[in-house]
Protein backbone atom coordinates (compact mmCIF):
# COMPACT_ATOMS: atom_id res chain seq x y z
CA UNK A 1 0.00 0.00 0.00
CA UNK A 2 2.79 2.42 0.96
CA UNK A 3 4.68 1.58 -2.21
CA UNK A 4 1.57 2.43 -4.24
CA UNK A 5 1.32 5.85 -2.54
CA UNK A 6 5.02 6.54 -3.13
CA UNK A 7 4.66 5.59 -6.80
CA UNK A 8 1.56 7.80 -7.10
CA UNK A 9 3.32 10.80 -5.49
CA UNK A 10 6.45 10.20 -7.58
CA UNK A 11 4.36 9.94 -10.75
CA UNK A 12 2.48 13.14 -9.90
CA UNK A 13 5.76 14.97 -9.22
CA UNK A 14 7.22 13.68 -12.48
CA UNK A 15 4.12 14.78 -14.40
CA UNK A 16 4.25 18.24 -12.76
CA UNK A 17 7.94 18.60 -13.67
CA UNK A 18 7.26 17.57 -17.25
CA UNK A 19 4.34 19.98 -17.47
CA UNK A 20 6.35 22.87 -16.10
CA UNK A 21 9.11 22.27 -18.63
CA UNK A 22 6.69 22.02 -21.54
CA UNK A 23 6.65 24.68 -24.25
CA UNK A 24 3.31 26.04 -23.02
CA UNK A 25 3.56 29.81 -22.60
CA UNK A 26 1.15 30.90 -19.88
CA UNK A 27 2.38 34.49 -19.65
CA UNK A 28 -0.28 37.09 -20.30
CA UNK A 29 1.00 40.30 -21.93
CA UNK A 30 0.83 43.44 -19.78
CA UNK A 31 -1.76 44.88 -22.14
CA UNK A 32 -3.91 41.78 -21.53
CA UNK A 33 -5.22 39.25 -24.00
CA UNK A 34 -6.71 40.59 -27.23
CA UNK A 35 -10.47 40.80 -27.55
CA UNK A 36 -12.12 38.28 -29.85
CA UNK A 37 -12.68 41.00 -32.46
CA UNK A 38 -9.01 42.04 -32.33
CA UNK A 39 -7.89 38.41 -32.59
CA UNK A 40 -10.36 37.82 -35.43
CA UNK A 41 -8.88 40.78 -37.32
CA UNK A 42 -5.58 38.92 -37.47
CA UNK A 43 -7.30 35.78 -38.84
CA UNK A 44 -10.05 37.34 -40.92
CA UNK A 45 -8.91 40.31 -42.97
CA UNK A 46 -11.72 42.75 -43.68
CA UNK A 47 -13.46 42.08 -46.97
CA UNK A 48 -15.46 44.56 -49.00
CA UNK A 49 -19.19 43.98 -48.52
CA UNK A 50 -18.69 41.77 -45.44
CA UNK A 51 -19.65 43.00 -41.96
CA UNK A 52 -16.55 43.02 -39.76
CA UNK A 53 -16.36 41.53 -36.30
CA UNK A 54 -15.08 44.92 -35.10
CA UNK A 55 -18.49 46.29 -36.02
CA UNK A 56 -20.35 43.43 -34.33
CA UNK A 57 -18.30 43.92 -31.16
CA UNK A 58 -19.80 47.40 -30.71
CA UNK A 59 -22.12 46.34 -27.91
CA UNK A 60 -21.95 47.01 -24.18
CA UNK A 61 -23.81 45.40 -21.29
CA UNK A 62 -25.93 47.97 -19.47
CA UNK A 63 -27.79 47.42 -16.21
CA UNK A 64 -31.50 48.01 -16.56
CA UNK A 65 -33.45 47.33 -13.41
CA UNK A 66 -32.27 44.01 -12.04
CA UNK A 67 -30.77 42.64 -15.25
CA UNK A 68 -28.09 43.39 -17.81
CA UNK A 69 -29.16 44.15 -21.36
CA UNK A 70 -27.08 44.72 -24.48
CA UNK A 71 -26.73 48.27 -25.75
CA UNK A 72 -25.81 48.20 -29.44
CA UNK A 73 -24.09 50.92 -31.47
CA UNK A 74 -25.94 52.69 -34.28
CA UNK A 75 -23.81 50.76 -36.80
CA UNK A 76 -24.97 47.44 -35.36
CA UNK A 77 -28.62 48.51 -35.08
CA UNK A 78 -28.47 49.54 -38.76
CA UNK A 79 -27.81 45.89 -39.68
CA UNK A 80 -31.08 44.65 -38.13
CA UNK A 81 -33.43 43.08 -40.68
CA UNK A 82 -30.90 43.64 -43.47
CA UNK A 83 -29.37 41.20 -45.95
CA UNK A 84 -25.70 41.04 -44.92
CA UNK A 85 -22.55 39.00 -45.35
CA UNK A 86 -20.46 37.78 -42.41
CA UNK A 87 -17.32 35.65 -42.43
CA UNK A 88 -16.15 33.26 -39.76
CA UNK A 89 -15.71 29.70 -38.58
CA UNK A 90 -18.50 27.12 -38.30
CA UNK A 91 -19.24 25.68 -34.88
CA UNK A 92 -21.66 22.78 -35.46
CA UNK A 93 -24.75 22.38 -33.30
CA UNK A 94 -25.90 19.22 -35.08
CA UNK A 95 -24.27 15.92 -36.00
CA UNK A 96 -23.24 15.42 -39.61
CA UNK A 97 -21.10 16.70 -42.43
CA UNK A 98 -23.67 19.31 -43.43
CA UNK A 99 -25.20 21.84 -41.09
CA UNK A 100 -28.46 23.80 -41.16
CA UNK A 101 -28.27 25.18 -37.60
CA UNK A 102 -24.86 26.26 -36.30
CA UNK A 103 -22.86 29.12 -34.87
CA UNK A 104 -20.56 31.30 -36.92
CA UNK A 105 -17.63 32.47 -34.80
CA UNK A 106 -15.04 35.21 -35.14
CA UNK A 107 -12.39 32.80 -33.88
CA UNK A 108 -11.84 29.14 -34.70
CA UNK A 109 -13.05 26.53 -32.23
CA UNK A 110 -10.29 25.12 -30.05
CA UNK A 111 -12.15 22.61 -27.90
CA UNK A 112 -15.26 20.54 -28.65
CA UNK A 113 -16.77 21.48 -25.27
CA UNK A 114 -15.95 25.21 -25.17
CA UNK A 115 -17.27 28.29 -26.91
CA UNK A 116 -14.30 30.10 -28.44
CA UNK A 117 -15.51 33.62 -27.70
CA UNK A 118 -18.25 35.73 -26.16
CA UNK A 119 -21.70 36.48 -27.55
CA UNK A 120 -20.48 39.53 -29.51
CA UNK A 121 -18.24 37.18 -31.51
CA UNK A 122 -20.87 34.65 -32.56
CA UNK A 123 -23.88 34.60 -34.86
CA UNK A 124 -26.54 31.89 -34.64
CA UNK A 125 -27.17 30.68 -38.19
CA UNK A 126 -30.18 28.97 -39.74
CA UNK A 127 -29.16 27.96 -43.25
CA UNK A 128 -31.56 27.78 -46.16
CA UNK A 129 -29.85 24.62 -47.42
CA UNK A 130 -27.33 22.48 -45.53
CA UNK A 131 -23.78 23.87 -45.54
CA UNK A 132 -20.76 21.59 -45.54
CA UNK A 133 -18.83 21.74 -42.28
CA UNK A 134 -15.16 22.68 -42.53
CA UNK A 135 -12.42 24.22 -40.43
CA UNK A 136 -11.63 26.98 -42.90
CA UNK A 137 -13.17 30.45 -43.08
CA UNK A 138 -16.56 30.75 -44.76
CA UNK A 139 -18.57 33.78 -45.88
CA UNK A 140 -22.34 33.60 -45.40
CA UNK A 141 -25.12 35.79 -46.71
CA UNK A 142 -28.50 36.01 -45.04
CA UNK A 143 -31.08 38.09 -43.22
CA UNK A 144 -29.48 39.50 -40.08
CA UNK A 145 -31.25 40.09 -36.77
CA UNK A 146 -29.98 42.02 -33.77
CA UNK A 147 -31.37 40.25 -30.69
CA UNK A 148 -32.08 42.61 -27.83
CA UNK A 149 -33.44 40.07 -25.31
CA UNK A 150 -32.65 36.52 -26.43
CA UNK A 151 -33.23 34.01 -23.60
CA UNK A 152 -30.14 32.01 -24.68
CA UNK A 153 -27.95 35.11 -24.53
CA UNK A 154 -27.29 35.31 -28.28
CA UNK A 155 -26.88 38.80 -29.71
CA UNK A 156 -27.10 38.00 -33.43
CA UNK A 157 -28.97 35.61 -35.70
CA UNK A 158 -28.83 35.05 -39.44
CA UNK A 159 -31.70 33.27 -41.21
CA UNK A 160 -32.03 31.99 -44.77
CA UNK A 161 -28.24 31.89 -44.82
CA UNK A 162 -26.28 30.65 -47.81
CA UNK A 163 -22.58 30.04 -48.27
CA UNK A 164 -21.16 32.73 -50.53
CA UNK A 165 -17.54 31.66 -50.59
CA UNK A 166 -14.63 30.25 -48.69
CA UNK A 167 -12.04 33.02 -49.12
CA UNK A 168 -8.66 32.09 -50.58
CA UNK A 169 -5.91 31.79 -48.01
Amino acid sequence: MTRAIVLYVFGAALAAAALSSAALDTKIPEAGLPSASDYAASLLPELSGVVSWRTLSQVEPVKQGSKMIPQFSKDVLGLDKQQVRVQGFIIPLEMGDKQTHFLLSAVPPHCPFCMPAGPDSMVEVEARIPIAFGFEVIVLSGKFAVLKDDPAGMLYRMTDAEAVARPAK
